[in-house]
């Protein structure tokens, strides 16, 4: 945008000299008419810096500072004009553009007529070699020419991101019945060889292992967030979990045998969608980790909700030490990439002590 108001004044201030060179070489009236003639000159020049951003008005100042300088006798072409006419065609106001020039043409010769001494035919003819009809039909010509590759390049553009979003989707899709097809079929069969391990034990009256009811329970969650992950693909909505089913992670770690507590500070009426999101996966990632790799007994889930983010940590008491700090695996890179697009920042460590560490914060915009 920058290098483009750099033209136009470059253009509008190279049309301005060539104006006043041209009248000085020429012929031009004595005082008083000189000094009107010369600002209109130097003012139908300088008018083509604002062409992009109001080509009518430039065809009407331009138009305007044309007939007076050739009136009060500055015999000088138009090309402040013929440069206005091509924007004006160009933005698309043809029809504005030769009702201009049907003007111009009018009322050239009788500006000529009434301010100059001499007769209709050589007015006439002045004005005529002042506005070539050639000249005036290539501008516009040139506009029209430049508007329509415009157009057509415009057209490409959306072509183009008509058909990626076309490809994209039918990829969706294609991820959607992958994983119908790999994973759907596996986890019925969890979930339902748990419900039947845990239905026998009670039939028999015999106490249900913790385990067997955790595998049951993940085995129903895994098959519904599948589901709702599926529809997301499909439907390219988001899956629909948030900061109300945090309590359910919760509660399905202490479940499978995890010592773990919630805290959760202030009111999240206004949080968006994307940070609730976004806050339930690290939740449910950090969860996952510290059940298959951390050794830990307790684990502390902590949401505070602060002016203008939303903080989420996540501590267990595991065997994790700055010295042997695990290799960022698939789990936190992706945790990482959604906090980045929210724009928020991402700590994974392990700390001093002990354990390990997932302090997340997020950027909320509260609404008014």
């Amino acid at each position: 945008m920058r290098g483009a108001r750099v033209v136009d004044w470059a253009v509008a201030v190279g049309v301005a000299a060539a104006l006043l060179t041209t009248g000085v070489s020429g012929q031009h009236p004595p005082p008083p008419l000189d000094a009107p003639g010369w600002a209109l000159l130097a003012a139908g020049g300088l008018a083509l810096a604002a062409r992009r951003r109001a080509p009518v008005a430039v065809l009407v100042v331009t138009g305007a500072c044309a007939l007076g300088y050739q009136a009060v006798g500055f015999d000088v072409p138009v090309v402040a004009y013929l440069f206005a006419v091509y924007a004006a065609v160009r933005a698309g106001r043809r029809g504005v553009a030769v009702a201009a020039s049907v003007v111009m043409l009018t009322a050239l010769p009788l500006s000529m007529l009434l301010l100059r001494d001499g007769s209709a035919g050589e007015a006439f003819a002045e004005s005529r070699d002042v506005l070539q009809l050639a000249w005036l039909i290539a501008a516009g010509a040139a506009g029209e020419a430049l508007r329509q590759a415009e157009r057509r390049a415009d057209e490409a553009e959306r072509t183009r991101e008509e058909a990626a979003r076309r490809r994209a989707d039918e990829e969706r899709l294609h991820i959607a019945r992958e994983l119908h097809d790999s994973l759907t079929h596996q986890i019925s069969v969890i979930k339902v060889q748990a419900e039947v391990a845990v239905h026998l034990a009670a039939k028999r009256g015999e106490r249900v292992p913790e385990a067997l009811l955790a595998i049951r329970d993940a085995g129903r969650e895994a098959a519904r967030e599948l589901r709702a992950t599926l529809e997301a693909l499909r439907d390219d909505e988001p899956p629909p979990h948030g900061l109300d089913h945090v309590p359910d992670l919760v509660r399905r770690a202490r479940a499978s045998g995890l010592d773990a507590t919630l805290t959760i500070d202030g009111r999240h009426d206004d949080v968006p969608g994307a940070v609730g999101r976004t806050a339930y996966r690290i939740v449910q990632e950090s969860l996952t980790n510290i059940a298959r790799h951390a050794d830990a007994g307790t684990a502390s889930v902590r949401i505070e909700h602060r002016p203008d983010s939303l903080v989420v940590r996540v501590d267990d008491d595991g065997a994790a030490t700055p010295a042997t700090a695990p290799d960022p695996g698939v789990g936190l890179l992706g945790m990482r990439e959604r906090v980045t697009a929210l724009g928020g920042s991402l700590r994974a460590a392990p700390r001093t002590g002990g354990g390990f560490t997932v302090h997340a914060e997020l950027p909320v915009e509260r609404t008014p």
